[in-house]
């Protein structure tokens, strides 16, 4: 479907006014029945992620920002470390809790510390009798931050007025975990964490490891919020980019290519068409981004001379003057103790060409076959009080998807696959990382006006520790998701006799444990919560 219709459907879903109808029925054994279609109220949005773990030892909690959010005007606080756990904790974790009813959009919003950007949310579509839901993340690599008194700062974008009556309320709170015994970070906690202002970085002159996280997202409403469905300009779509769907999440250091990505194909709560896919269950990351992470070890002998270097982050594919992504970033730092200046050099740089090809076949339905990738090796070498030390990092994305489209957008049907490959070797021991995303659905309208949307989006990883051959730890990561759902067009709230199911299913298991967890819904009544470890 065109942008513009997409945007009009949504919006008339998010105008209707409904009736109040009685919560479902339950069978004999307590299971809910769900209704024969959807009503006015459903099930509290959540997820089958895991929870954050924690040690079970005493706790300190702050609460770090607590707003309603009408307009564009950010919430600003102030932060002070917790007394009662003063520096005697190991453990940080973020709860976001939300509320709102009425009628809204999905927003976006974010959280920062000191400039250093923690969070970045969207928000699930209330219903008219109202929801609640909540967000957890494990913020202990942050330490340095929360160490130091910080300015905060929050906004969820919003807009309220006689049509858009949804006011999103929300607290946000710390909850920090003393540590057991002797109290040290926890492992592979930075030393420093800086935000990327002004696109400069001055790092310390010791400074032995460098990472930079990127929160990179389309969004706003426009094109890019659909990247992957944008097509070049030749071909009838009513997304363009000169160059198709191709986007790679860059980053720079002094002009030089320094890390490439391939981004997360999120999925709002309003996408697709068909919020009713996303009321009780969103897409994979919609509720917590997870960041882009690149290693920037090679170059830390580069960026110790104590001068400030230009570290720059740029989306490419991404059509001149084009807006529509967000792309804040922090670089974490890991210091020497045993020296003062940590020398070195950048030994390797070796990008290759990047590849795009974009072939459109003009048909009944049309189609767009995509094909792009990418791959970059930088290697550099530190002199450490500990020796010198090593670090090379391989990196290889690619995507591939078919897009086809028929007369008017009618059918609108996209199958993509990303993947990301990555291996970062430090001395005799590499981190093997191989990421696959993947979005696979149908946007249909029939005779009757019916919209309909099926769709399965994937979220994947495998992450290998070896050294000399020798694996010391493994996990593997398949979160997915799959919606139907379906509406009619064009009538009150009362006769669109709105009908989906959805599910999800996220498992997480390896050298540390296990976690595997399936949702599943219907017409918004949570149906089934099974674990299996």
């Amino acid at each position: 479907m065109t942008s513009q219709r997409i945007m009009s459907v949504i919006g008339g879903l998010a105008l209707a006014a409904g009736l109040l109808l009685a919560a479902p029925a339950a069978h004999a054994d307590g299971a809910p029945t769900p209704p024969a279609e959807f009503t006015t109220d459903w099930h509290d949005p959540l997820t089958a992620a895991p929870p954050v773990p924690t040690p079970g030892t005493r706790t300190c909690e702050v609460t770090l920002a607590e707003a309603q959010f009408r307009d564009f005007t950010p919430y600003q606080g102030s932060y002070s470390p917790p007394k009662g756990c003063g520096t005697r904790w190991n453990k940080a974790v973020l709860r976001l809790e939300g509320k709102v009813k009425g009628r809204q959009y999905d927003r976006l919003g974010h959280l920062s510390l000191g400039g250093v950007e923690i969070l970045r949310t969207s928000t699930p579509e209330p219903s008219p009798d109202g929801i609640t839901w909540a967000v957890e993340k494990d913020v202990t690599r942050y330490r340095d931050t929360l160490a130091r008194p910080q300015p905060v700062e929050m906004l969820i974008g919003n807009v309220v007025n006689e049509t858009y009556t949804g006011v999103i309320d929300v607290k946000v709170t710390l909850t920090f975990h003393t540590a057991r015994g002797a109290v040290k970070p926890a492992e592979g906690t930075p030393d420093r964490v800086l935000p990327l202002t002004g696109a400069t970085l001055t790092t310390p002159r010791n400074t032995e490891r460098i990472l930079a996280e990127v929160y990179a997202t389309g969004s706003g409403g426009g094109c890019e919020e659909f990247w992957y469905l944008t097509v070049p300009d030749a071909a009838p779509y009513s997304c363009k980019a000169a160059d198709g769907p191709y986007r790679e999440v860059r980053i720079a250091v002094d002009g030089r290519l320094a890390g490439i990505a391939a981004p997360y194909p999120h999925v709002w709560t309003g996408g697709w068409s068909n919020p009713f896919l996303w009321y009780v269950t969103p897409a994979p990351r919609a509720f917590d981004v997870q960041p882009v992470v690149y290693d920037l070890t090679p170059f830390a002998a580069v960026l110790n001379d104590g001068r400030p270097h230009r570290v720059e982050v740029s989306v490419a594919g991404v059509p001149a003057g084009q807006s529509g992504w967000s792309v804040p970033a922090n670089v974490l730092l890991w210091q020497d103790e045993g020296r003062a200046v940590v020398t070195g050099a950048l030994d390797r740089h070796e990008p290759g060409t990047p590849r795009n090809s974009t072939v459109h076949t003009p048909g009944s339905p049309d189609v767009l076959e995509t094909s792009g990738g990418h791959t970059l090796t930088v290697s550099g070498h530190l002199n450490t009080s500990h020796g010198r030390v090593v670090t090379t990092v391989t990196r290889t994305v690619d995507h591939r998807s078919t897009h086809r489209w028929g007369a008017d957008e009618n059918p609108d049907a996209l199958t993509a696959y990303w993947t990301d490959d990555e291996t970062v070797s430090v001395g005799r021991t590499a981190t093997r990382t191989h990421r696959a995303y993947t979005m696979d659905g149908e946007i249909t309208v029939g005779a009757d006006d019916r919209l309909r949307t099926v769709l399965t989006v994937g979220d994947r990883a495998a992450v290998d520790v070896v050294r000399d051959g020798r694996r010391l730890s493994w996990s593997r990561l398949d979160d997915t998701y799959t919606g139907d759902a379906a509406f009619t067009l064009g009538v009150p709230r009362e006769q669109r006799r709105a009908v989906g199911t959805s599910a999800e299913r996220y498992r997480l298991y390896g050298s540390a444990g296990c976690h595997d967890r399936s949702l599943k819904t219907v017409q918004g009544t949570l149906v089934e919560d099974l674990r299996r470890c």
